[in-house]
């Protein structure tokens, strides 16, 4: 029996929103629909010119273990925040919403981590991300019961971007891996992806990760090609299951010889597509650690994406447990 169904590692931050149309992007030097990492400077010119904002607590797998909290999963999360304002702010909504989270605040050094969001009106959110203390989790941070009580561990690929988290997650999924438990990973950016595509293909065919977590962006860019069947059918050799998320065309999930097509959720409205992978995450993991078939996991996942895409911010405001039970998927 496990204690936790999934931990989530990643970087731990928080999310500045505003809305903006196409020539703020282009007059700020923007790559649309990217995650750009910044330094201090740029931080500050970037805030400086943003509309009225909203402050929400982000980060990848963050939004993913808050995902799976929301459905009524036992999930825990490793991210590095500073001991600051922004830092409290981050640690109190995770809890919130019932995550265990006990990583240690940095005491000193550089603040906690912020991204600037701009919304287009076509709900594209283009990431300016300030890592500030994400990159100081390292191998002292992983707490090796939670990594052997979790039925699946789950890190984003943005992680891979701090030298020290990278012996992070290789310890954690050590240690998940001698407890029999399985390990997970999102590609998280088409641009991450071109900075790692060795190291994230090693990772899948080695073994250290069991399931992956893509968009068709970022595995066209894993396999370097502009066919989406060609890259599925790759990645079908490279890793037990994959899920690969289609926007509206919904996702395809493999596994062996075997394929599922999972419909994409009806909305009334897009708003902003931020979180829309993190969440469906947590749905497809939420279901996979209850033991439910491909399909049913892809609906959950489905579920959840369709949900958060309706709002502005990564995280659900909506109970996905009594959502998915008046969909009749739990």
């Amino acid at each position: 029996m496990s204690q936790y169904d999934v931990l989530c590692i990643g970087n731990a931050i928080v999310d500045i929103i505003a809305q903006c149309d196409e020539a703020f992007l282009e007059t700020n030097g923007i790559v649309k629909g990217a995650m750009n990492l910044i330094d201090t400077h740029r931080a500050e010119l970037l805030y400086s010119r943003m509309g009225p904002a909203i402050e929400a607590s982000g980060g990848s797998a963050g939004n993913t273990a808050a995902g799976v909290a929301s459905f009524g999963g036992r999930a825990a999360y490793f991210g590095k925040v500073a001991k600051d304002h922004l830092g409290e702010i981050y640690a109190h909504d995770i809890h919130a919403q019932g995550v265990a989270f006990d990583t240690m605040p940095l005491e000193s050094g550089a603040p906690t981590a912020r991204s600037m969001i701009f919304v287009t009106p076509d709900g594209e959110r283009s990431m300016n991300t300030y890592l500030g203390a994400c990159v100081e989790l390292g191998p002292e941070d992983v707490e090796p019961e939670k990594a052997k009580g979790a039925a699946v561990t789950y890190f984003e690929g943005y992680l891979w971007d701090p030298p020290r988290a990278k012996e992070a997650i290789r310890q954690t999924a050590a240690i998940a891996h001698a407890a029999g438990r399985e390990v997970s990973m999102t590609l998280s950016d088409s641009f991450c992806v071109d900075r790692y595509r060795g190291e994230f293909l090693d990772l899948m065919r080695s073994g250290t990760v069991d399931l992956v977590f893509a968009n068709s962006h970022e595995i066209k860019s894993l396999y370097q090609t502009a066919s989406f069947d060609e890259a599925l059918a790759q990645i079908r050799k490279d890793c037990r299951i994959a899920a690969v998320t289609r926007s509206e065309k919904g996702s395809v999930i493999v596994r062996g010889g075997e394929t599922v097509v999972i419909q994409a959720t009806q909305i009334s409205e897009l708003v902003d597509t931020t979180g829309a992978g993190d969440l469906y995450a947590a749905g497809f993991l939420h279901g996979y650690t209850k033991g439910l078939d491909l399909k049913h996991c892809g609906d959950l996942g489905s579920l959840a994406a369709g949900l958060v895409i309706q709002q502005i911010g990564p995280r659900p405001r909506q109970n996905l447990r009594h959502e998915a039970e008046r969909a009749g998927l739990l």
